[in-house]
């Protein structure tokens, strides 16, 4: 089956996590630099969806990523857990994390 979005669950799911985090409509509208508030009413009605750089700035604004807002009928893409099964390769992820960690600081 090919992947399809569903507009009225990512409307109703974008008003979801505006709420969440207690951004209004207006908010986003200033925001993304919007002519009109109504546009963002559309997006909550499943009238329309935003463009793909609205989402990626929603997705900026509400810290989520673009696949958290949007629904669809595709499975998630999700990494595979990572799974340590020796001392040895919970020595060596310990080793990289730390590496990594000090990298980003």
């Amino acid at each position: 089956m090919f992947p399809t979005i569903n507009v009225k669950e990512s409307g109703a799911n974008l008003r979801k996590l505006m709420d969440e985090r207690g951004i209004t409509a207006k908010d986003v509208q200033e925001y993304l630099n919007l002519a009109s508030v109504q546009s963002v009413y559309y997006w909550w009605n499943g009238t329309n969806m935003p463009t793909i750089d609205n989402l990626y700035a929603l997705g900026q604004l509400l810290h989520v990523s673009i696949d958290a807002i949007v629904c669809g009928n595709g499975k998630a893409i999700l990494p595979e857990p990572i799974v340590l099964k020796t001392p040895c390769e919970r020595r060596l992820y310990a080793y990289y994390k730390r590496l990594y960690e000090m990298q980003a600081a």
